[in-house]
């Protein structure tokens, strides 16, 4: 398991508003996924292995609602079940099992002991 925050999400009410306000307080890049109702979010360059600055994350724009009410950081792990019956032993609560994102990887979400919603990562050749 890394435990590396790879990803943040950003609940909007109006994507095409936030996408202009991001673009032009921050310059970054947005590129929308067919038939999932989200956008991908470029902060920093990124090659075929993700972001090329060590440290650097890039992110998502998601409607509000379901598990996505604020912001939310995403931490990549070697096997999500696993992960999340660690958090539920540690006192968190599992928000959304896994479910697999195209054929890219699987996603899942929890909240942790102080309520904050977490997202979790796991690639799909883990």
């Amino acid at each position: 398991m890394s435990g590396r925050v790879v990803h943040f999400e950003l609940p909007v009410d109006d994507q095409e508003r936030a996408k202009a306000f991001y673009a032009g307080a921050f310059g970054w890049n947005h590129a929308d996924v067919p038939g999932m109702g989200y956008t991908m979010v470029t902060t920093t360059p990124s090659g075929d292995r993700g972001p090329t600055e060590p440290g650097a994350i890039n992110g998502g724009m998601a409607g509000r609602g379901g598990p996505i009410t604020a912001p939310v950081l995403t931490v990549e792990v070697a096997d999500i079940d696993e992960a999340l019956a660690t958090v539920e032993r540690l006192g968190g609560k599992t928000v959304q099992g896994r479910a697999a994102v195209g054929d890219m990887g699987f996603t899942g979400y929890f909240s942790d002991s102080e309520g904050n919603v977490v997202g979790l990562w796991q690639n799909a050749s883990s």
